[in-house]
Parts: structure tokens; sequence; C-alpha cells
């Protein structure tokens, strides 16, 4: 049997990703002081109302780096991108989680600075869009850089923004992750679909400690890690499988994206700072909708549920045909007008 399905390491990596999310979600609230305990309850995001610690993060990257240390000592191969993009841009949202104050314009430049240099010292590249004239750009190195650049900070402002219900990023990660790992086992890219499948365990030994009641959240160095992830992931996918249509990649990370232009232009209009957070995202009206049934109590959870499996359902029409580069053009943006009507269904609900 081949090492990419042995159940023995799977099973293996499972329980030491159970037992060291275990032990950092049980003494996370003395790390550091207590620094990492979340007990800003009067900001747009939260929900939560005892202090709760944003150490989940530290977590998946732990376990993150247990496993490329394995890959290396298994194949001689070193994932130097998934360590180098992974550890920056965790130690940049980890100072947030410290409440290490930095100006948000100073953070989105330190965010662009570190996707440049790993994009140009790993050569990470998309050349099919979909699109004829784009993919001719994209033939300059320089546009090449900043449309991937763009790509990573749309993913993992994203990731960013969808964090803080339970479960909601994390259940989405998983998703994303199951797809493409569904791709690259079809196609037989075994070495690949390993990276994937380990993400996919670290991110499950996260959410039992998270979802449906949280004991512990990702925070910021979290959302940035998985959001680098998400993307990278989708990129090397893309890589290996030209034959799949760039706009099903495009769509199955819809969500992640439009969250943030959609907000970006929304804010805008509003002559509002499109840094700062507000408490009118999607899932943020989902959740204040669900709250007028009075029927559950503490409901984000049910917001995390609700998204996701409508986003099951949404994606489902188009594993079948993933290569099919008209009908994957055609419904990537079927689910922009989803998103942008649901939006607004449920921001007139809210005014009734």
């Amino acid at each position: 049997m081949l090492l990419e399905f042995n159940l023995n390491f799977f099973l293996i990596f499972t329980l030491i990703s159970l037992l060291i999310t275990f032990f950092i979600s049980k003494y996370s609230k003395s790390l550091f002081s207590g620094s990492l305990l979340d007990r800003d309850f009067l900001k747009p995001q939260a929900f939560h109302k005892i202090p709760t610690a944003r150490a989940g993060g530290i977590a998946v990257l732990l376990l993150l780096n247990l496993f490329i240390l394995f890959y290396f000592l298994k194949f001689n191969v070193f994932l130097k991108d998934y360590f180098v993009i992974s550890f920056a841009l965790f130690f940049l949202g980890f100072l947030d989680d410290l409440k290490i104050k930095i100006n948000p314009d100073v953070r989105l430049i330190l965010m662009i600075l570190i996707l440049l240099f790993s994009i140009e010292i790993f050569s990470i590249q998309i050349t099919k869009t979909g699109l004829e004239y784009l993919d001719f750009c994209l033939e300059n190195k320089i546009f090449q850089l900043f449309f991937v650049l763009l790509c990573f900070l749309f993913i993992i402002n994203g990731a960013n923004l969808i964090d803080g219900y339970n479960g909601l990023l994390t259940i989405h990660f998983i998703a994303i992750t199951f797809i493409l790992s569904g791709i690259n086992l079809i196609n037989q890219h075994y070495n690949f679909l390993l990276i994937l499948m380990s993400q996919i365990i670290i991110m499950f030994s996260f959410l039992f400690f998270n979802f449906p009641k949280a004991k512990i959240f990702l925070g910021d160095s979290g959302s940035y890690l998985c959001g680098s992830l998400i993307c990278l992931n989708t990129i090397k996918t893309h890589q290996l499988n030209p034959e799949v249509s760039p706009f099903f990649y495009s769509s199955i990370l819809f969500y992640l994206f439009y969250e943030v232009f959609f907000s970006f232009i929304r804010k805008s209009i509003k002559k509002k700072s499109p840094l700062e957070p507000d408490k009118s995202h999607l899932h943020m009206l989902l959740y204040q909708s669900i709250e007028k049934l009075k029927k559950f109590k503490d409901s984000n959870y049910i917001v995390s549920c609700v998204i996701n499996l409508t986003y099951f359902i949404l994606i489902f029409p188009l594993l079948y045909f993933q290569e099919n580069w008209l009908f994957c053009r055609y419904y990537f943006f079927f689910l922009l007008f989803f998103y942008t009507t649901t939006y607004y269904f449920l921001l007139r609900s809210k005014k009734i």
C-alpha cells in the first residue's frame, strides 16, 4: 500500500493533532501571561461572553511544521514555501493576538511585503485564468507578480473576515481542501494529496475544540495562516491539474474572495475605511436574522452550519463540470449574484 494512503500514518497524526490541540486549549489561558485571552466583548465581530484564548493558530502552526518535518524525513523534500509563508503570516497575526496593536495600514503593507517576497522567491505563478486577455497580461512578470499578490490578499483577508463565528472558517477550510483533495486523488497526485489530507486532519482537530462551543479561537494568527494555506493549496492544485477550469478554482473560493471585494465596495460607498471592522458582513446579518427567531441561543455556530451547507449545495454542480470552462465561468458569476441578492435580502429583513 502506498504511503499516501497509509491509514496508520493518518491515525497516528490524528491522535497527535488532537493531543497537541488539547494541551494548547487547556493551558492557553496562561500562555504569555494571559495576553492571548480575548476579553473585548464590545468589538463589532464579538459574540462570546467569557474570555477565550486566541491560541488556535499556535496549534495549527505547530502541527503543520510537524508534518513538514515528517514529509522531509520521508521524501527528502523540504516544503519551503509552506514553511516560510505560514510562519511569516502567522507571526504577523500573532502580534495582534498578543494585543500588540499595529496600524491597519502598516499591517497591510507588511503583509504585502511578506507576500511579494514569497511569491518571487518560490516562483508562485498563475498562468491560466480562462480569460484570454488576462492570460496575455500574465506573461508580463510584473503583472504576474501583482496578480498573484492580489489573489493571496483577497483570500487571506477573506479568511480573517469570516473568522469569529464558531467553526465558520474552519469548516470552510476543510470543505475547500476536501474538494482540492478529490481533484488530486482522481489525477493521482498522491504526494500533494498527503499534504492536503494532513491539513484536513489538523483543522478537524482544532474544530473539535472550537465547535459548537468554543474553548479556543483561531485568532488573527490562525486566520492569516489558514488563508495563506487555502491560496497556496489552490494555486498548486491548479498547476498540477491544468485541465480543470480556472473559474472552477475561482468558484470554490468565491465566498472568501467576494466577502472582501463586496465589503470594500460597500464601505467605500458609505465613505468608511475598508480596513475597519463593522457589523454588516453577510454572516453577521444572518446571525441577526436567526436571533430574531428566538429559537436558538448563542446561535453563531448555526450560522456556520447554514453558510457552509449552502456553500456545499452551490458548489456541488461544479464538481461534475469542473473541466467545462464555459460553464464554470458563468457559474462563477451566478455565485456572486447569489451572494449579493442574499446579502440585500438579509439587510432588508433586518430593517423590517
